[in-house]
């Protein structure tokens, strides 16, 4: 039996290894024709999208203009393969290449060779430090970030697209600029200069947008409303001429494959950037974890923290080596995958995959894709990422995550992006926290109406005048004792001849070291007034932690009983007599003996 065992826990072990690192191996037998279809169609309209997308980051993040495109490539896939998302697409984004350029343009020229040198090795680095984390199971992190916060997120995230893509919809000419309220300030700035025809084709392209998906659900509607703005700009050019449309386009791009590359992580390298990659790998798994939670929670998926953790690990180690700078998880490809009708990760291999097709042989046709229907798609898709039903449910149900959800939103908007998200974990944390430091102390007592006695918490029933029952729903950590003393100490002024203390155990799941030391200070209280402390029903397995069964010979395991009968039991012998005889209670079955 001993070998059978063995033998199933290293089968076991081993098929936990293959999951880790075949992950697809459990989504693929989903795959049929009709998934493949869908997901190719999804994988095109992302191919697409981040044709412009990828040259526009890149030039966020002080990185040739291509680098951008093969950052869309490869590591897509990877992650795609090697997480746990359905619907995640990684890819270069605009929050990441932001925190490369403020910290590498410190160190060299943007767009210079020894800055791109540095973006690469600074990828491999964070891709380690990724890898490292889901290795240890450090995924489990995420179960720290609520439903209220990756709804409130989303809900910003989206807002802060929309916001900058507001320049590229209305024709509009001014910097780029990082914060919300900056961007909103450049554009009323500049809202006298809108351009009609620009606006025109953007207008075209959502309408569009809306009334394929209404009307044709099954059909590709962001391919099919970014060719119909791209035909309202012909046709506009063709009637007022293109210096008076002035309708700019994505522009012609380069069409190469990534070429190998190969980062330098020297001493001085690391030593430099270290402080860059641990920032960047924080960022970066919390906003690649918290868009995949968005998406599951619109799909009934389960994430697992870990296996996204080796997944965005890979593709960042993997990535430099074909010319790829630090991939995440990216808002707008992953909310218009989802709209795009993906149904598994192969919408993202095609994605990857078709960028390299799209980039060879159309690259140059994106010369006549303008900017507005692009940024009408991207208008539509962050739309649909405003979840109003959920977020009027959480305002309606519970005002604590309701303040979760109204900081998380705001500081999306106002900070940036991976302290907003850090604020949602700490602001659930701390909830999460205060919630289990304050365990319910519930006075049991047994309910004579039924023949078992079953214990009940019934203020209106009498209670033993000498024995105190007490059930406690709750772990007893250090963060929780002095809320369960204080509880106890109150019960105990209320009635003071209720020397005996019988605590029922079923509702606690850990007791740490101060728990333990709380129960061992307890125990001695109620000997000093001529009580003792009892416990009956603890679970199994809980004495053992933290050597607690050497806290228990202290108190006595004569006191510790397995079954509430033979508690009772027990207990009525050791009550003073005297006053079990002129108690009216008689609330036990033993008090009828006396």
């Amino acid at each position: 039996m001993e070998q059978g065992s063995g033998s199933s826990g290293q089968v076991g072990q081993k098929n936990e290894w293959i999951n880790r690192f075949l992950p697809f191996l459990l989504w693929w037998p989903k795959v049929s024709r009709k998934t493949l279809w869908a997901d190719l169609v999804a994988g095109l309209t992302g191919a697409v999208v981040a044709l412009p997308q990828g040259v526009a980051f890149a030039t966020i993040a002080g990185m040739p203009p291509e680098y951008g495109l093969y950052t869309g490539m490869i590591p897509a896939i990877i992650a795609a393969l090697f997480g746990s998302s359905w619907l995640l697409v990684s890819g270069p984004t605009t929050a990441a290449s932001i925190v490369l350029f403020s910290s590498l343009s410190l160190h060299a020229v943007p767009g210079s060779p020894e800055y791109v040198q540095l973006a690469l090795t600074v990828t491999l680095m964070v891709g380690m430090i990724q890898l490292s984390m889901g290795l240890v199971r450090f995924g489990s992190l995420v179960n720290f970030i609520s439903h209220s916060v990756i709804v409130g997120f989303t809900a910003g995230a989206a807002i802060l697209i929309m916001v900058s893509q507001l320049k590229h919809f209305f024709g509009l000419s001014y910097p780029r600029a990082i914060h919300f309220l900056d961007s909103i300030y450049n554009f009323i700035l500049h809202i006298s200069a809108i351009n009609p025809y620009t606006t025109v084709v953007g207008l075209v392209t959502i309408v569009v947008g809306i009334l394929v998906k209404r009307y044709r659900p099954s059909w590709p509607y962001m391919i099919i409303s970014m060719l119909a703005g791209s035909v309202a700009a012909s046709i506009i050019i063709l009637l007022v001429g293109e210096e008076t449309a002035a309708i700019a386009t994505v522009g012609a791009l380069p069409a190469t494959l990534p070429p190998f590359a190969l980062p330098q992580p020297t001493l001085i390298n690391i030593k430099l950037l270290a402080p860059t990659a641990l920032a960047m790998t924080l960022f970066a798994l919390t906003e690649a974890v918290s868009i995949a939670r968005s998406l599951a929670d619109k799909t009934n998926q389960n994430i697992d923290g870990n296996q996204e953790f080796i997944g965005q690990g890979l593709s960042n180690i993997i990535g430099p080596f074909f010319s790829g700078y630090v991939a995440t998880g990216s808002f707008n490809r992953s909310g218009m995958n989802y709209e795009a009708g993906a149904k598994t990760p192969l919408a993202a291999v095609f994605a990857g995959g078709l960028l390299v097709l799209v980039v060879l042989f159309t690259a140059p046709m994106a010369v006549y894709l303008p900017n507005s229907a692009m940024a009408g798609i991207l208008l539509l898709v962050a739309w649909k990422l405003i979840d109003p039903h959920h977020i009027m449910k959480i305002i309606k149900t519970s005002t604590t995550e309701s303040v979760i959800l109204g900081s998380t939103f705001l500081a999306t908007l106002f900070l940036e992006l991976q302290f907003a998200i850090l604020l949602g974990i700490l602001l659930s944390l701390a909830i999460y926290l205060n919630r289990t430091s304050h365990p319910k102390t519930l006075v049991r007592v047994p309910d004579r109406r039924q023949a078992s006695r079953a214990f009940v918490t019934d203020p209106m029933l009498p209670e033993c005048p000498q024995l105190k029952i007490v059930r406690i729903d709750g772990s007893l950590y250090f963060g929780a004792v002095n809320h369960v003393r204080s509880n106890l100490q109150e019960l105990a002024r209320a009635k003071p001849d209720q020397k005996q203390l019988l605590l029922i155990g079923s509702g606690i799941n850990f007791i740490d070291m101060a728990g333990a030391e709380f129960l061992i200070q307890l125990a001695k209280e109620k000997k000093e007034v001529g009580g003792q402390l009892y416990f009956y029903d603890m679970k199994e397995g809980i004495c053992n932690h933290f050597k607690f069964l050497e806290y228990l010979l202290d108190i006595g395991t004569d006191n510790i009983f397995l079954s509430k009968n033979e508690a009772i039991a027990e207990i009525f012998k050791r009550l003073d007599k005297s006053i079990c005889r002129q108690c009216t209670a008689r609330i036990f079955l033993e008090c009828a003996t006396v």
